[in-house]
Formats: structure tokens, C-alpha cells, sequence
């Protein structure tokens, strides 16, 4: 027998002995990340639509986490820290062109995951583990950074975000790969019907969970599945049988499906008898994209504004545990989590030792998830950022906030709103505005929407304050940057030339290489 958890926090050395799995039987681990789906998405969450019955099933049968963070508001860097355990600031995936700037990888950016981060499936390695993951990977499309070059053994899906059509000759569409070599594209081989909404990509990734399940389950290989699906991402699609059908029109469609899919995934499992063997985390990567909505964009609940920024509503995810025979029905914990948790908590149900030769920001929660009456014994902080810029940070119940900014005066004039009919003044600001010689502090228990900062003369802000400057003063001594990977683009290193585009005759030629710092509004 391995005792779980040994290598974690000393604070959860005291029940460690009772937490305990065959070293021989790790489990298999089924991530499933939602793209830009919001905390007030799902019915358990309280949407009134009630279109989420799989889901809102899994959190019946399983843990429901109300208080699960991204680890940046913005898909890239949150998916690197998933797969690192690591902020992004220490694992490179920000930037430093301008202030506070939001960055992700689209086609024209150089950069891609470091060599120097070691990813979840590298260390999955070591027990047996085969990993795969379906659909978007967004941590660089060049072949150094794909994922059959960092872990994965399979892959099916594609390396940036579904926007496009595109003009080939100024703009490749994207690639969809299987493995190591491109299948098509989006908007040609693998059609997206922007004005109806159509697609099957979906479905395409359904059956690929399926496969990878049942070929694993037969070899009797334990298995990493990393399942990714973006159609929640705009431009919004859903399959045929589904458009139409969600209350909230296309984005509930799509919603609707993803629901569908996931609640076959776990039928799946229960049909091989393999529940009791598998440890599914569902979530998202960030919050509802709510510039997007009405048409386009989920919700984040009570949670004031959404995706790109770092309110509640940008960072604040739906999490929800499923384990049958291992994970108490029914049962909710409210301990501050993260989606960098993820990696060490996978590494301890693996029974394999976290690397020491780097800091990890994540932490295990197999105490918590295993014995739900269990509470972490620290007071474990949430940071929140925007680049390398610290904008805020939770401690209990209470969140500062050193920085506050939406989106720019520019941005907004011209119809781009961060927080729609959710204007606070003084905290939703258009100019980045600082707060660090006095921050704005907000109890979430009584105001989640974050509207009633404390009043600075108050005992309880001063009382706050003394804790999180604490935690804050002893975070940015330590805290050692990563170069920043996101900062370079080139229309030379787009996906011109995928490997195994002279197979379809799908080779473009690309421009001369002219890099440049890239431009990161917001």
C-alpha cells in the first residue's frame, strides 16, 4: 500500500494514513475542461433553464466544488497551468508587452509551452500511463511545442482556437491533427457553419473519448484522458440534432450537447465497470466569455463580469469530482481550489512523487476529496493575475484587489464590454487603476458579485488587510518569474505547412519571417 499524499503539505500528514490506494491499481484520471463555459452554466448551479441533467447528475453522485478557480482568466495560460501545477507567471505563459496584458497563442505567435516545464502526462509516464488528448491544445502549434512532444502519446484535435473562415493566402485555416500529422482543417474538411452553427466537431470528439477508453480498457493500461472539446468557445456550434433545442439558444445548444456527451462518457465507464477505477474532474478554463452574449456567451452566476478579467466572474469556474465507491455522494466542499491543484492531485492518485526541483502552485486535494469532512488547516491564497501584473488576491472569505481593470476606454466606445449591465464604479474601471497603498477589499460570502467594498476604517478591513498583505509580501518575495514565451509573433510561423499537409495537398506557402512584439490590447 502507497499512503497518498506523502509528499504533499505536512499539514495533511495527520489523515494520511487513512488515505490510501494499491500502488499496483493507480486509477484512471479523465480531465474534461470546458471552454470559456461559465460558473452559472450549469443547473446545480442554479440556471433556470435546467438544461444540464448529466452534469448536474455527475455533482449528485460526486463532490460539488463551488469554490474552483482558473489560474489566469484567459485560455492558454490557465491550460499551461493545469498541465504544469504552475502560475503562469512562473511557467511562461504571459507577457510583458505593456502593463497587465492578457496573452494567449494564436497562430502568429512564436512562442509555445518551455522545455523547462514538466507536463502532467511526463510524469503519468512513469506508472504506465497512456494519455491522450482531444481537442484544443493552445499551447503553441509549432511541432516543438505540440503534445506528442510534451507527454502525450495520442491526440486528436487541433492547436489554437476555431476562428476562421480564412483567406489561405493571407491567413491559413487551423489544423485538426490525429497524432503527429494534420487531417484538415477547419472550415474545409472539418466544417463549421458560422451562420447556421452547425458542426459535428462535438460528436467527433465524443466518439474519440470512446475509443481511446475502450482500447485502453482492453490493453488493461491505466489511462490519462484530457478532454477538451471547445464548442462553448464563439463562434458557438452544436450537431444538427441539437440546434434549436436549449431555451438559451445556440450557446445552450451547445451546452446541451456537451452535457449529452459527458453524461455518455460516464454511462461508458459504468457499462465496463470501470467507475470505481476512474477519477473524472470536470471544469472550465475561464470564465464566460460575456462580450460575446448574448448570443455567444454563458453565464457566471452571481459573479461580476467574466472571461479576461480578474473579477470573480473571469476566474471563478463550475468544478465538479466524480469517483463512485471513493468520492461521497452528494457532498460539497467549500475549500479555496484551483485548477493547478489538478496536477498534484493527479500525481498522488498515481502514487508518484511530485518533482523537487521547482515550485508547484497547485496543491492535493485528495484529503479534501476523499473525506469530504476534511478542511485543508491552512489558509491557502488564490492569485489572481493579468500578465506579470499581481491584480488580486482571496484569503477566506476575503479578496483584495491591488488593481482593477476591464477593458480600455477605446475598447469600450467601441462596443466591447467586459462587464455588460455590470457597471460598479471605482471597481470596474476602464483605466487600470491602482490600489496597492490601500486596496479594495470585498467579503465574497455577503457580496460575491464583489458591488460593497469595506469600508477602510472598519476593523474587519484593517483585520483582512493584515492577513492578505502577509500572504501577498511573503508570495512576490519568492516568487521567481519564468521568461515570458508570449511576447514574440511572426505571420512566417502560422500553420502554413502542418506535418502531413503533402499528404492532402494542403501545403500553403508562408511569407518572409518579419517578427514582431505582439499586440495585446487587453
Amino acid at each position: 500500500m502507497r499512503v497518498l499524499c506523502t509528499l504533499t503539505l505536512s499539514v495533511f500528514s495527520v489523515i494520511c494514513s487513512s488515505l490510501k490506494v494499491k500502488a499496483s491499481n493507480p486509477p484512471n484520471i479523465i480531465i474534461m475542461l470546458m471552454d470559456d463555459m461559465g460558473w452559472g452554466d450549469l443547473g446545480v448551479f442554479g440556471q433556470p433553464s435546467k438544461e444540464t441533467p448529466n452534469l448536474d447528475a455527475m455533482a449528485a453522485q460526486g463532490m460539488l466544488l463551488p469554490n474552483f478557480y482558473t489560474a489566469n482568466p484567459l485560455c492558454s495560460p490557465s491550460r499551461a497551468a493545469l498541465l504544469t501545477g504552475r502560475l503562469p507567471v512562473r511557467n511562461g505563459f504571459y507577457t510583458t508587452n505593456g502593463h497587465a496584458r492578457n496573452a494567449y497563442t494564436p497562430q502568429e505567435i512564436v512562442g509555445g509551452i518551455s522545455k523547462d516545464e514538466i507536463l502532467l502526462p511526463q510524469l503519468l509516464k512513469k506508472r504506465g500511463y497512456i494519455s491522450k488528448i482531444v481537442g484544443k491544445w493552445h499551447l503553441g502549434h509549432r511541432p516543438q511545442y505540440l503534445p506528442l512532444r510534451n507527454g502525450f502519446d495520442q491526440w486528436f484535435g487541433a492547436p489554437n482556437c476555431h476562428f476562421g473562415p480564412y483567406n489561405s493566402s493571407v491567413r491559413p485555416n487551423i489544423p485538426v491533427y490525429n497524432n503527429t500529422e494534420m487531417v484538415g482543417r477547419y472550415y474545409e474538411e472539418f466544417k463549421i457553419n458560422k451562420k447556421t452553427g452547425e458542426s459535428n466537431l462535438t460528436q467527433i470528439y465524443l466518439q474519440e473519448a470512446f475509443d481511446f477508453i475502450l482500447e485502453q480498457h482492453a490493453s488493461q493500461q491505466p489511462f490519462f484522458l484530457y478532454w477538451a472539446p471547445d464548442a462553448t468557445h464563439a463562434p458557438v456550434y452544436a450537431s444538427k440534432s441539437f440546434l434549436g433545442q436549449s431555451q438559451r439558444g445556440r450557446y445552450g445548444d451547445a451546452v446541451m450537447e456537451l452535457d449529452d456527451s459527458i453524461g455518455r462518457i460516464l454511462s461508458l465507464l459504468r457499462s465496463l465497470h470501470i467507475e470505481n477505477d476512474t477519477f473524472v474532474f470536470f471544469t472550465s478554463d475561464n470564465g464566460a466569455a460575456v462580450m460575446s452574449g448574448p448570443n455567444e456567451s454563458g453565464s457566471n452566476g452571481p459573479f461580476l463580469c467574466g472571461k479576461e478579467t480578474t473579477f470573480e466572474g473571469g476566474m471563478r469556474e463550475p468544478a465538479i469530482v466524480w469517483w463512485p465507491g471513493h468520492i461521497k455522494e452528494g457532498s460539497v466542499s467549500y475549500e479555496l481550489a484551483s485548477v493547478m491543484d489538478l496536477y498534484p492531485t493527479s500525481l498522488a492518485l498515481a502514487g508518484i512523487s511530485p518533482p523537487d526541483d521547482r515550485t508547484l502552485d497547485g496543491l492535493d486535494l485528495t484529503p479534501v476529496l476523499l473525506k469530504p469532512s476534511h478542511t485543508l488547516q491552512i489558509s491557502r491564497p488564490i492569485f489572481f493575475y493579468r500578465g506579470n501584473e499581481l491584480m488580486a488576491v482571496r484569503l477566506g472569505q476575503y479578496k483584495a484587489h491591488y488593481w482593477t481593470w476591464s477593458n480600455s476606454w477605446e475598447e469600450f466606445k467601441a462596443g466591447i464590454n467586459f462587464c455588460p449591465g455590470q457597471e460598479v464604479p471605482g471597481v470596474t474601471t476602464h483605466n487600470q487603476t491602482e490600489h496597492t497603498m490601500q486596496p479594495l477589499i470585498f467579503h465574497l460570502g455577503r457580496d460575491p458579485g464583489e458591488k460593497f467594498p469595506l469600508s477602510v476604517l472598519s476593523n474587519e478591513y484593517q483585520d483582512a488587510l493584515g492577513r492578505i498583505s502577509s500572504v501577498v509580501e511573503q508570495h512576490q518575495k519568492s516568487l521567481v518569474p519564468a521568461a515570458p514565451q508570449l511576447n514574440m509573433c511572426d505571420l512566417a510561423v502560422m500553420n502554413w505547412a502542418p506535418e502531413g499537409c503533402e499528404k492532402l495537398g494542403k501545403c500553403l506557402k508562408a511569407p518572409k519571417s518579419e517578427p514582431w512584439k505582439c499586440d495585446w490590447p487587453h
